[in-house]
């Protein structure tokens, strides 16, 4: 794995052509949330890539700064039309310290598992803490384990199955772990990448949470803020720092 971590320039350079996770239905949702929640404060986006997220909330007149590691991503991001307002910081986003305060700090699109490590991801909690003001907030996105629909003795699952993408997460239970093999159709030929993951219970996310000073103030089973229960595929939880 080079410095840009699993996102170089093989990722970077096809990442936008997803347009699916591009459309307004898939971005309105998570942008309007996110204005409430800074106000008139700053947001930080943990792992902003491409400015998906980061380029329509500072059009919105949120002021953004994002943290990522990845210099391929960063560089679609900087060529974008309002992308001269946001901050960047080149680093690992767990760890990674920036200037000033937030009133919102975000992770979105199962990034927290692309900590593999729980200190990590205790880590990466601690050190949002330290970067929000007090009422401040916290947002992650990120799926529910599918263990439930894992047969027994199996650790593959298919996620999505189309004429010209597959993805199957291959599941490592006893160390909480998965690999997420993508598989996409570019002229004619399957290309495939594969990325680490660690999966996160929703209960281990407030635990961590704690730890870092926070608590739970909202969960939802999806961005339009649906009611979160024991059917959702995913949760954009919320934590607030007292």
């Amino acid at each position: 794995m080079h410095d840009d971590g699993y996102f170089g320039e093989s990722v970077a350079a096809t990442y936008d052509d997803d347009a699916a996770i591009f459309a307004p239905e898939a971005v309105g949702p998570v942008v309007d949330l996110l204005v409430e929640l800074a106000g008139e404060g700053r947001a930080l986006e943990l792992a902003v890539g491409t400015g998906r997220i980061a380029v329509p909330l500072a059009q919105r007149g949120v002021p953004v700064h994002g943290i990522d590691m990845s210099k391929a991503m960063l560089a679609r991001l900087q060529v974008k039309p309002g992308a001269e307002s946001i901050g960047v910081t080149i680093g690992d986003f767990a760890t990674t310290k920036v200037d000033g305060s937030f009133a919102v700090a975000y992770l979105v699109f199962n990034t927290i598992g692309n900590l593999t490590t729980q200190e990590a991801q205790v880590q990466c909690f601690r050190n949002v803490a330290t970067h929000l003001e007090p009422k401040g907030t916290f947002v992650i996105e990120v799926g529910v384990p599918d263990l439930r629909r894992l047969p027994p003795g199996d650790s593959f699952r298919v996620f999505h199955a189309s004429e010209d993408r597959w993805g199957v997460d291959e599941y490592d239970i006893p160390k909480q772990g998965l690999i997420s093999h993508h598989f996409r159709n570019r002229d004619g030929r399957f290309k495939s990448v594969s990325m680490p993951f660690r999966y996160v219970w929703p209960a281990e996310l407030d635990l961590m949470a704690q730890l870092a000073g926070m608590r739970l103030r909202d969960r939802w089973g999806d961005w339009n803020r649906e009611p979160f229960t024991a059917d959702s595929r995913k949760h954009v939880s919320v934590w607030e720092k007292p």
